[in-house]
């Protein structure tokens, strides 16, 4: 059994970094209401150290009375820190590099200096009453010894969570679970996964995570984010519920409703195919699969549509069978025998190839109306 998971969704922080992303004010507290009333817990709103109108969306968010908490992101800096107390948020993360390329460059090869940065900044979150979650940036790619006492030393100094980051989406799921593994069975605090979509597997290196201990996750809605993306939020619960049995208390039949307002936002639609929320995941046009789903719909679908706001659809195209021709008429109040429904799918068939497309429904009944009516003809 699994214990209870969070869900961290930086839709409105990591998620904006996807290249030529950028939320206004008024779009992210849509966002952010939407994802507050669907239910998730916590939400990375932003940078404040970056000001202006990024500045004033975080302090919109902060007195908009959401449910969720609320959360900054951070450099290992004072003045980042300074700048999330002048937005009016109680709950930080501040991110340090772990890997020594990236000590490398944003602490010149040394560690200890970024370690003393580290606890000065905690100390100082910790002393004006912050939470204070600490992300270990580039985790995958440090020496596991030295990470285990950046976040050994981030527990002792005050964090209250430690982020595992797979910044550049180098792990794959067993050496996710062998790493995160490591690390839950060393520390007190919860350690949460942020994982990277660069190799596909930024969900599956989140589930692995879970599996091994950690008991937070960053999410994306549509799986936004830089490069890649970043684990997907619909993916993530889903997966969750459907694999373990772990239910969480979101209302995902609005997933849906979610996917589009962050894309109109984003001016970036999810892919066709993309799993939960892309325009093909519950769209059926092969003969064999749609003959199956006729019958019972499990038999090519492995959750309802409708528990994630979305409807089955049936495409009308070259691979259609003459089962779901014959079905799809009926429902316009349109016989047809057999013989006349294998007619209308070579017509069918040669159409679609030729406009690389799926028929619409009044192309059907127009195509079944002439072959009914040369059939009787002859």
């Amino acid at each position: 059994m699994i214990d209870p998971i969070i869900i961290n969704d930086t839709t409105l922080r990591d998620g904006e970094q996807t290249a030529g992303v950028a939320f206004n004010v008024r779009e992210k507290l849509a966002i952010a209401r939407l994802l507050d009333q669907i239910g998730i817990p916590e939400l990375e709103v932003g940078i404040p150290i970056m000001g202006g109108e990024e500045a004033e969306a975080i302090k919109a968010l902060v007195q908009a009375g959401l449910n969720a908490r609320l959360l900054g992101w951070n450099r290992c800096k004072i003045s980042d820190l300074e700048a999330s107390l002048a937005c009016g948020l109680q709950r930080v993360h501040i991110s340090v590099p772990v890997s020594d390329v990236q000590i490398a460059v944003k602490f010149h090869s040394n560690r200890w200096a970024m370690l003393a940065q580290l606890k000065k900044c905690i100390e100082f979150a910790k002393a004006h009453g912050l939470f204070v979650a600490v992300g270990g940036e580039d985790s995958s790619r440090a020496d596991p010894a030295f990470l285990l006492d950046v976040a050994r030393y981030s527990q002792a100094w005050g964090a209250e969570r430690f982020r595992f980051c797979d910044t550049v989406g180098r792990l794959d799921p067993f050496a996710t679970y062998a790493q995160i593994e490591q690390l839950t069975s060393a520390l007190e605090i919860p350690v949460e996964m942020h994982t990277h979509n660069d190799l596909g597997m930024a969900v599956a290196n989140a589930l692995a995570g879970i599996r091994a201990g950690a008991r937070s996750v960053n999410t994306t809605v549509n799986g936004l984010g830089e490069r890649a993306g970043n684990a997907a939020l619909e993916e993530v619960v889903i997966a969750l519920k459907e694999l373990y049995g772990i239910k969480l208390p979101i209302r995902t039949e609005r997933f849906w409703e979610l996917s589009q307002v962050v894309a109109q936002a984003a001016n970036c639609p999810p892919p066709l195919c993309k799993p939960v929320v892309g325009e093909n995941t519950f769209s059926h046009e092969s003969g064999i699969h749609t003959h199956g789903l006729l019958v019972n719909a499990c038999t090519y679908e492995p959750y309802p549509p409708e528990a994630v706001g979305r409807q089955r659809r049936f495409v009308i195209g070259k691979h259609s069978g003459t089962h779901l021709i014959i079905y799809l008429l009926q429902q316009e109040g349109i016989q047809v025998t057999p013989p006349q429904a294998r007619a209308i799918l070579a017509i069918v068939r040669r159409r679609a190839t030729e406009s690389k497309r799926g028929l619409s429904l009044a192309e059907l009944v127009e195509i079944s109306q002439h072959i009914r009516q040369t059939l009787e003809a002859s």
